[in-house]
């Protein structure tokens, strides 16, 4: 069947129609501290949440509810100055070995270097779909929107409401594909020297530390598993579930083709020393 038929978005839809819908609230009440020894911290009355890292430790965080679809986004202000050999992680996983998972990953750089926005998407434990950025603005300078769009048919990353990326479903060519596992919303600031920052060969300078990185305005529009309310594409929400069949019109491909072409700094479907062999198979349906 085709990935993105009408037949196969209705049996999404029914799929998940006992499910609810979560809009932003405060960090207290849709986030737990997970690590970090007091290096993590939910302020101004839960609108702002800060993660440290010192040479000890970092810290991190996650949802309280798992999603199954939706639309989430979150402002993060990174790392100011050398952030050389830290990453400020934001994705959403599943648990286990066949686990899956969509990924934001902001990479450290030298003062005055750009910061390397790591994008991937895992299915069934199998990831290797990595595809990185440059940003056209600085951000560590001041907050900025980070989103993903997951809906039956494809992944859309965003920044600042621009699309950077887009990971269609192509399980009519026998690529499984992120569906079947409701996710948490995860975020940690780490150490990561080893590689982080070309390739370890620059390793985090402490004496700048603490690294310190901003979150505010978090919103999902999701799915949550065993909620009361509905959150199919025949609910009476149906404007505020437009996600669930969301695609890139011209505007936003045309804007998807900027970002790839100005800023686009490693595609995995172009690595043919990594795939001597040919390219993997979704590379078709995402090129």
């Amino acid at each position: 069947m085709n990935s993105s038929s009408p037949k196969l978005v209705l049996v999404m839809c029914f799929m998940i129609s006992a499910f609810g819908i979560a809009i932003g609230a405060k960090f207290d009440q849709e986030f737990d501290i997970t690590w970090g020894d007091g290096r993590a911290k939910i302020l101004n009355n839960g609108d702002l949440l800060t993660l440290t890292l010192d040479k000890i430790s970092g810290s991190g965080f996650q949802s309280k509810n798992e999603y199954l679809f939706g639309k989430i986004d979150m402002q993060l202000k990174l790392v100011p100055g050398n952030s050389a050999g830290t990453v400020t992680a934001y994705y959403l996983s599943s648990q286990g070995a066949t686990h899956d998972e969509i990924d934001f990953e902001f990479l450290g750089n030298l003062s005055g270097d750009p910061y390397t926005l790591h994008t991937n998407v895992f299915s069934q434990g199998k990831g290797n779909r990595e595809q990185q950025f440059h940003l056209w603005f600085d951000p560590t300078a001041d907050f900025h929107t980070y989103s993903i769009t997951w809906n039956p048919q494809r992944i859309i990353f965003y920044v600042d409401g621009t699309p950077i990326r887009e990971y269609k479903n192509s399980e009519s060519i026998g690529v499984s594909y992120p569906k079947n596992q409701p996710m948490r919303i995860y975020s940690s600031l780490w150490n990561a020297d080893d590689w982080a920052t070309r390739g370890g060969l620059v390793k985090t300078d402490w004496s700048q530390a603490p690294f310190s990185a901003s979150y505010r305005n978090f919103s999902a529009n999701a799915c949550i598993p065993n909620s009361s309310s509905s959150c199919s594409s025949n609910s009476a929400t149906l404007t505020s579930n437009s996600w669930l069949n969301e695609e890139l019109d011209n505007t936003s491909q045309e804007r998807l083709k900027w970002v790839q072409k100005n800023y686009m700094v490693y595609d995995y479907c172009t690595d043919s020393k990594r795939f001597p062999q040919g390219f993997p198979a979704d590379c078709v349906q995402n090129n």
